[in-house]
Formats: C-alpha cells, sequence, structure tokens
C-alpha cells in the first residue's frame, strides 16, 4: 500500500478507438495501470494472463475493475494493433497510446522508465520498461503498486480487499 495516499496524476491519451481517454472519467470503479507493448516477449503478456486470471476469479465484481495498458512502444502500437493485441487476453481492457509528448508526460507522472533497446534482427527491437501495475481506486488516489513477479492470488486479494472497502 501506498501510505498516505495521493492523488493520481491525470492521464489524457487516445483510446484504441480514437476517442480521447481521462483517466478521471473512471472514477468510481478500480483501476489497474498497466505500461508494456504489443511485441512484449515475456513480461507483457505474462501481466495480461496473470490479469484474465484474476478478473475471472473476481466474477461479477471484475464489473468494477478496469485495466488500463498504455503503450511503451508508440512507434510500432498503433491503436489497431493494440486493440487487437488486448481482445486477446479480454475485450474489456482499455488500451491508449498518444503523442511521444503527451505519453512522455504519463511517464514522467507515474516514474515510468521506457528505453529502446539495440536492433535485433530486421526492424525489431525490445523496450525496457517500468513492469508495475499501478491501483488507483474508486477516489482517483494512487493506493498501491504491484510488481512484477506478485502472485496472481496476492493481487486477487489486494484487489477483493479494496472492492470490499466500498461496503463497508
Amino acid at each position: 500500500m501506498i501510505d498516505p495516499p495521493g492523488p493520481a496524476p491525470e492521464i489524457a491519451l487516445v483510446d484504441t478507438r480514437g476517442a480521447d481517454f481521462r483517466l478521471s472519467a473512471l472514477r468510481g470503479d478500480l483501476v489497474l495501470l498497466f505500461f508494456g507493448y504489443t511485441y512484449c516477449p515475456d513480461v507483457c503478456p505474462g501481466t495480461l494472463k496473470d490479469m484474465q486470471f484474476v478478473f475471472e476469479q473476481l466474477g461479477g465484481d471484475a464489473g468494477e475493475v478496469r485495466f488500463v495498458f498504455i503503450t511503451v512502444d508508440p512507434a510500432r502500437d498503433d491503436s489497431d494493433r493494440i486493440h487487437s493485441y488486448l481482445d486477446g487476453f479480454d475485450p474489456g481492457y482499455i488500451g491508449l497510446t498518444g503523442t511521444d509528448e503527451a505519453l512522455a508526460k504519463v511517464y514522467a507522472d507515474y516514474a515510468v522508465e521506457v528505453a529502446r533497446g539495440p536492433a535485433a534482427g530486421v526492424g525489431g527491437y525490445d523496450v525496457e520498461h517500468t513492469s508495475r501495475i499501478f491501483v488507483v481506486d474508486r477516489d482517483g488516489f494512487l493506493v498501491e503498486t504491484f510488481p512484477y513477479g506478485l502472485s496472481r492470488e496476492a493481487i486477487l486479494a489486494d484487489l477483493q480487499h479494496l472492492l470490499s472497502l466500498r461496503d463497508s
């Protein structure tokens, strides 16, 4: 947990339908922010598979949680590619991109490190990036981050706890 929680910085990007996205529009839901890219060989697809499991286990409560994927590779991750990639995991996931400037602001606001690696093959390269999941509560506060490698069960338990706070 982040103690004390602070307001989550606003995110102003574009979703995979080309519509303007604002993080503040998701108030009332828990929001999981993940920074990744569609060509990622391991961390990103592993995280998305973990989230599939978590959302399945949440059952009816999953409707109160939004998973937001923000690209760290806008040169290759256009809206169509992000949409297609995320649909392979869960069509309810929100994919975001934007201008280099808009993305750089979001990365800075969330202290996300992004570094393009050396070329590997024709047009290929990896992107080193922060691989945490940032948790924004229903009131728009950044309350927790899940490090890469945290078990699905631990993530599920924390989300169930956060969801139960509305009922108390």
